[in-house]
């Protein structure tokens, strides 16, 4: 056994935990297979909050499987946790299936070594420290790089409990815990030292970040260490140019939480919400923690102390008993609130969930309307909220050079204009053909960015230094 590769399906969380497991292999001796070679070994790490999710990470293990029939596999992940029938078709030779996340580690080093003993006997003493450490502390490393991106994740946060009607979650990943500041902290600078400026803070319910629950009730209220200390924290890491955290829910949203925003200029000024619904009564039968006042209530904090802030949103339609005056709720909260950008769900059952017993399902052609109509509004709130920064200058975080392009601070796309660089930069211009590359910018480069138009894409600019 000499490569590897991984296939991840699903959140931020499960591609940190791929990284964990790509660094792990590379510990062990193995090396990331190359495009288009058959893996000796291939990890599947699964999601299954959908039924679509769990398919696919289906026939991702089918399609290991054949393409290289004599080849081991690992399917580990959300889908192995359910316990359910959904797994009966991944059986086969070589196949591994490892439900429990606290054995990971430690049982794919065990296949590892199992299989091949030549990777034993030429990485001895490494594989003997390794086992020692699983022996006492059986867990994926913490990350020394997140390879192939520019922005780094950081999970600080695992587990939910919040019984939220259409999730599956909390029958995956039941047990809320959290990395302790200063492990975070380490892993963040291990990261800045590794080269990334941007370090995006994650987890499955990342409010409940230090608690013991996710549920937000008077009698649960004390945090042992909330997330405004960890990201005060992070947020004085030397090298770290850019902090942004993944998503919160409404009720997450506090003065104390926007104070450290306002402190600390490296945290971006985009907070991406779990909206679900504009309607109370939509909200009610999801069994959300917050009602469509309160959160209009933390969309207006959030207004009000941040400049222009990037406000992204999930929002579920055609939830079961959903009427035309819910969804109406729900369109006219995102104008209201001007989205920079909506992921809209089609409500979709998921068996296992409390929502898959409900009445009042709705015509999956009534669905699908109501989620193209918010995905149109959705691209005309995005628009208008670019446009609002035509003139100004941004700094962007460049993550591809053709097109050269990368993120902005409120996330939106940014891409580089090479005619007006060419122009600027007083090239010849006849005949001449414009490379963007000709102008000496990397990847993971920050350049400052005057914004000359609104796409449907993004934006376009000019690098400042040019004009």
């Amino acid at each position: 056994m000499r490569t590897f590769s991984i296939y991840t399906l699903g959140c931020k969380v499960n591609q940190y935990e791929s990284a964990q497991i790509a660094q792990l292999l590379e510990e062990l001796g193995l090396s990331a297979a190359v495009s288009g070679e058959n893996p000796d070994l291939a990890v599947i790490n699964t999601c299954c909050v959908t039924g679509t999710a769990s398919a696919k990470s289906r026939q991702y293990i089918q399609r290991a499987l054949k393409a290289n029939p004599a080849g081991v596999r690992v399917v580990c992940g959300c889908l192995p946790a359910m316990n359910s029938r959904e797994m009966t078709a991944c059986d086969g030779d070589n196949v591994h299936i490892i439900s429990s996340r606290d054995d990971l580690a430690k049982r794919i080093t065990q296949i590892i070594i199992g299989d091949n003993p030549l990777i034993k006997a030429e990485n001895g003493s490494k594989i003997k420290d390794v086992m020692a450490k699983f022996a006492k502390y059986p867990k994926l490393p913490q990350l020394s790089s997140f390879k192939g991106h520019t922005r780094a994740f950081l999970k600080v946060q695992d587990g939910c409990d919040g019984l939220c009607s259409y999730c599956i979650v909390p029958k995956v990943r039941p047990d809320v815990q959290s990395k302790p500041i200063e492990e975070a902290v380490a892993e963040a600078k291990a990261l800045v030292a590794a080269g990334h400026k941007e370090i995006v803070v994650t987890g499955v319910n990342l409010g409940a970040y230090g608690r013991e629950t996710v549920r937000k009730t008077p009698e649960i209220s004390n945090f042992q260490f909330p997330i405004s200390n960890l990201l005060t924290a992070l947020a004085q890491i030397p090298g770290l140019l850019r902090i942004r955290v993944s998503s919160l829910e409404p009720g997450d949203i506090s003065e104390e939480l926007l104070d450290v925003f306002c402190a600390h200029k490296n945290i971006m000024p985009h907070i991406h919400l779990s909206v679900q619904s504009g309607s109370s009564a939509t909200l009610k039968r999801m069994c959300r923690q917050y009602d469509a006042k309160e959160l209009r209530e933390k969309i207006e904090l959030i207004k009000r102390r941040l400049d222009r802030p990037a406000i992204t949103a999930d929002i579920i339609v055609g939830f079961p008993g959903e009427t035309d005056e819910d969804f109406q709720q729900t369109v006219e909260l995102s104008k209201w609130a001007g989205f920079s950008k909506i992921h809209v769900f089609p409500f979709s059952v998921r068996a296992g969930t409390a929502a898959a017993k409900l009445k009042g399902r709705l015509p999956a052609d009534v669905v699908k309307n109501r989620a193209q109509i918010l995905r149109k509004i959705s691209d005309e709130l995005a628009f208008k909220f670019r446009e609002q920064f035509i003139g100004e200058t941004c700094e962007v975080l460049l993550e591809d050079t053709e097109p050269l392009s990368g993120r902005s601070e409120r996330y939106f796309m940014v891409y580089l204009d090479p005619l007006l660089l060419n122009q600027s930069k007083n090239h010849s211009g006849a005949g001449e053909q414009i490379r963007e590359n000709d102008f000496g910018f990397k990847k993971n480069e920050i350049v400052r960015v005057k914004i000359t138009a609104a796409t449907s894409e993004g934006a376009t600019g000019i690098e400042d230094r040019w004009q």
